[in-house]
């Protein structure tokens, strides 16, 4: 059996969210759930100075662990992305005002406004395979001449061949998200 207990306040950028198991004996564990998010799995009866001093040991951590991630996949680097993405794909015909991470996307990789120019990638994507990301950019820059998912968008993102990969792990990824919802 499992307790989750509410966020504890914001330290240094993440949320941190606690998961008590009886099941759990002696380890600690903690992953980056999202961008902001520190996900802590501790055994049931763990002394709260000892879970004081272990959550601020892996908020370190991660957030040393963020910062590696996010200066290897910057909002430049999805730019540098795209370019490259529509003079392959797209003939460089395609136009947008800026591509960039957010962190508010949860059921989401990415968003595509065409009139507006703009496309959004979730920042959970971060420490996705390459591939992946270079999917979900692909398939935004798509709805920049389909903004719906018609065959013929279909037919544009179909393009990158790995797509069919790439979508495949983006499935478990969304399934895996809606596991940890439930614990």
């Amino acid at each position: 059996m499992c307790s989750i207990e509410p966020k504890q306040p914001d330290r240094q950028g993440l949320d941190v969210r606690i998961i008590r198991s009886a099941r759990r004996k002696k380890t600690i564990s903690a992953k980056l759930v999202n961008w902001y998010t520190l996900e802590v799995r501790v055994p049931d009866d763990i002394s709260d100075t000892e879970l004081e001093q272990a959550v601020d040991d892996l908020v370190q951590r991660m957030l040393t662990k963020r910062k590696k991630m996010r200066d290897f996949v910057s909002d430049e680097d999805l730019e540098r992305r795209a370019a490259r993405y529509n003079r392959a794909f797209f003939g460089n015909e395609l136009k947008w005002r800026s591509i960039r991470f957010v962190g508010n996307q949860q059921k989401r990789f990415g968003s595509c406004s065409p009139a507006r120019g703009t496309i959004r990638i979730s920042d959970r994507l971060i420490n996705a395979p390459a591939f992946v990301l270079d999917y979900v950019i692909i398939h935004e820059l798509a709805h920049l001449i389909e903004a719906n998912h018609s065959p013929r968008f279909w037919e544009l993102v179909y393009r990158f061949e790995r797509t069919e990969r790439a979508r495949g792990y983006l499935m478990a990824l969304a399934m895996e998200d809606d596991l940890v919802g439930e614990s």
